[in-house]
């Protein structure tokens, strides 16, 4: 099946487990205006009870899961079945975030399920020899953050954003960057885009501002400046 197509730059909107059930759906409606608006691609995260509702409620947005496991159909009781996701309207899927890292072995079975069912993988790594070492998977995605600074409010220099971006590319080519941890400004998302990467988004900078909904736009047209400054 074939994969959804990220175009450069995208944005990730990644509730984590801070939103649920109805406040979930609302920003993930308030992200759909935003990418119809600005006409970018937007990765957007949910509980996994909630990933059908948002994929029905909206189609612009390519709804992820926050993990997916390498099951197959058939045993196995309280994991989480690929298939059931891609049923649900999934398209992509978070991996080996530092709030729930895998197994080298589990994360290269779960790639290749990925693959099979025509899932995007986006795959977390922390420093640089943990992006290159990663990278020789092939995820769709690699997410570049420090742990250190994941829901700090602080993002990382610009030198950081370089450096693993270009340690991506060189091992695996196709495979598209997106700097976050602690991205909760326009600047932030301005700088990642400058660094080279191909995307950007957040979580506490969106959902514990004081207005997200504002926040949100204020991000939205920063990564609009840096598509014309550095995509064209």
């Amino acid at each position: 099946m074939e994969k959804a197509q990220l175009r450069r730059p995208f944005f990730v909107c990644n509730p984590k487990a801070y939103l649920y059930g109805e406040g979930s759906l609302k920003l993930a409606r308030k992200c759909e205006e935003l990418a119809v608006k600005y006409d970018f691609d937007v990765i957007f995260t949910a509980q996994h009870v909630d990933l059908a509702t948002i994929a029905k409620e909206c189609p612009h947005l390519i709804v992820t899961a926050q993990h997916m496991e390498s099951l197959k159909p058939g045993r196995g009781m309280g994991h989480i079945l690929p298939e059931a996701l891609k049923a649900a309207g999934v398209r992509a899927t978070f991996l080996n975030h530092a709030e729930n890292p895998m197994t080298v072995s589990e994360l290269t079975e779960t790639i290749a399920r990925a693959d099979e069912l025509g899932i995007l993988t986006v795959v977390c790594a922390d420093d640089i020899a943990d992006a290159k070492a990663i990278a020789q998977l092939h995820p769709d995605v690699m997410v570049c953050e420090l742990k250190s600074l994941i829901g700090t409010g602080k993002s990382a220099d610009i030198s950081y954003m370089e450096a693993t971006n270009e340690a991506v590319k060189t091992v695996s080519p196709n495979t598209k960057t997106l700097q976050a941890a602690g991205i909760s400004s326009g600047e932030d998302v301005y700088k990642a885009i400058k660094s080279g990467a191909d995307a950007t988004g957040g979580t506490s900078g969106i959902v514990a501002a004081e207005d997200p909904f504002a926040k949100l736009e204020e991000m939205f047209e920063a990564l609009d400046r840096a598509r014309k400054d550095f995509c064209q």
